[in-house]
C-alpha cells in the first residue's frame, strides 16, 4: 500500500476554490483552479498566488553555521555579509553531482536559513547532518514543519500583498531582489520562480489561511503547479529531477554561475571533481519553428551529436513550443537542430536562456 500523501495547512482552501489535485514529490498540490493559462497570465500581467509550503525551511544555528554552509555549498556565504541577504546555490555530491538546489539567507553569523525542494528535503537534512557530523560544526539543524510558504508573484505583487498588509507595505518598498526581512515571526523575501517580481512570504502555519484569503478577496488569483512550470521554464528556471540531479553538474545545468572557485582554500563538497573532470554539455533554449509541442526526453539531433530535452511545454506567452535541452557543448546558439516529436523530425532554433523576462520576449528567441 502506498503511503499516504502529505498536505499543506491549506488544502482545504484548495479543495474549496475547485482546484484539480495531483501528487507531487508525495504532497497533495493543486495543479490549477481552471484555467492554467489564465494563472500564467495572471502573473505575467497582474499577480498570483502559489501554496509553496511543501517547500522545507530548514534553520541553522550556532558559531559554526558559516563554516558549515562553506563546506556544504557550492557558491560562498561569504558573499553574505548584510542581514537578509539571501543566496542561490547547489548542494553538491562528492563527485559533483547536484544534490538539490536552494536559497540560503543570512540573517546573523550564527543564525541563518535555507529553503530546499520538497522532493528532496528529507534526503538533503539527512545529508546536512552526514556533512555536520563529518566535520564537528558547531551548528544545529532545525526543520520549520510548523512554518507555510506562499509566494505572491507579478508586477502587482507588492501593491496587492501591502493592499492586504498595509503594516508591510514600508518593508515591502524597502526590499531588494534577493533580500528578505523579518516582520516578528513573518519572513518576507523578494524572491520567487517564475521570472517576475514577487515575493515569498513564509509564515506560521496557523495564520496562512488567513493571508490566502485575504490576497483572493484582493484580487490576487490562486495559481497551481501547472502555471509555475511554464513560467518557470519561460525564465529560464531549472526544475529539480528534470533539469537536473546528482548525476548532473553545474556546468552542464547552466548552473557554473552559482559555483564559486574564487577561494582557493574552502574545499565545498564536489570541488575536486569539478576542477579535476571538467563535464561536456551544456543546458540551453529551444523554440520549435514549426507546429507541435516539445516535452522531456525527446531526442534532439545537431551535427555535433545528439541531445535531449530535459522540460518543455507550449509558451502562453510566445505562443510557440519552447524547451531546454542538454546539447553537445559545439552546438550553437541561432543554428538549426531537430527535435524527435512522435517519430517527426521537426526543426527548432538553438536560443539563449531566459525566455521571457518580466512579461516581455528577450534575446534571440523573438526572431524566429
Amino acid at each position: 500500500m502506498s503511503a499516504a500523501l502529505l498536505r499543506t495547512p491549506l488544502f482545504d482552501a484548495h479543495v474549496s476554490a475547485g482546484a484539480r489535485l495531483v501528487d507531487f514529490g508525495g504532497w497533495e498540490m493543486p495543479v490549477s483552479y481552471g484555467s492554467q493559462i489564465e494563472e500564467h497570465h495572471a502573473v505575467r500581467q497582474a499577480a498570483g498566488v502559489f501554496d509553496v509550503s511543501h517547500m522545507r525551511s530548514v534553520d541553522l544555528a550556532g558559531a559554526g553555521a558559516r563554516d558549515f554552509l562553506r563546506r556544504l555549498l557550492a557558491n560562498d556565504v561569504d558573499k553574505l555579509t548584510e542581514p537578509g541577504r539571501a543566496l542561490y546555490s547547489c548542494m553538491l555530491n562528492p563527485e559533483g553531482g547536484v544534490i538539490d538546489d536552494l536559497i540560503v539567507y543570512f540573517f546573523a553569523p550564527d543564525r541563518w536559513r535555507l529553503v530546499i525542494n520538497a522532493a528532496c528535503a528529507d534526503k538533503d537534512i539527512a545529508w546536512m547532518h552526514r556533512v555536520q557530523q563529518a566535520g564537528h560544526f558547531d551548528v544545529s539543524i532545525n526543520p520549520r514543519t510548523d512554518l507555510a510558504m506562499v509566494a505572491v508573484q507579478g508586477p502587482l505583487a507588492a501593491e496587492r500583498l501591502g493592499q492586504v498588509h498595509p503594516d508591510w507595505q514600508a518593508s515591502l518598498q524597502a526590499l531588494k531582489p534577493f533580500r528578505a526581512v523579518e516582520i516578528g515571526d513573518i519572513t518576507i523575501a523578494r524572491t520567487g520562480y517564475t521570472g517576475e517580481d514577487g515575493f515569498e512570504v513564509m509564515i506560521p502555519a496557523a495564520e496562512v489561511p488567513t493571508l490566502w484569503a485575504d490576497l483572493l478577496a484582493a484580487g490576487v488569483k490562486p495559481c497551481g503547479l501547472g502555471a509555475r512550470d511554464t513560467l518557470r521554464l519561460e525564465a529560464g528556471m531549472n526544475l529539480y529531477g528534470q533539469d537536473m540531479d546528482a548525476l548532473v553538474l553545474p556546468s552542464q545545468a547552466g548552473l557554473t554561475w552559482t559555483v564559486s572557485l574564487k577561494d582557493e582554500t574552502r574545499n565545498f563538497i564536489g570541488r575536486s571533481a569539478i576542477v579535476s573532470f571538467p563535464a561536456s554539455g551544456q543546458l540551453i533554449g529551444l523554440r520549435l519553428l514549426e507546429k507541435g509541442v516539445m516535452r522531456a526526453h525527446m531526442v534532439v539531433s545537431t551535427p555535433h551529436g545528439d541531445g535531449e530535452i530535459t522540460s518543455g511545454t507550449m509558451s502562453p506567452s510566445l505562443g510557440v513550443s519552447i524547451a531546454m535541452a542538454r546539447l553537445p557543448d559545439a552546438v550553437e546558439v541561432g543554428s538549426q537542430v531537430h527535435v524527435n516529436i512522435r517519430g517527426k523530425s521537426v526543426p527548432a532554433k538553438v536560443c539563449t536562456l531566459p525566455f521571457v523576462r518580466h512579461g516581455k520576449p528577450v534575446g534571440d528567441v523573438v526572431s524566429s
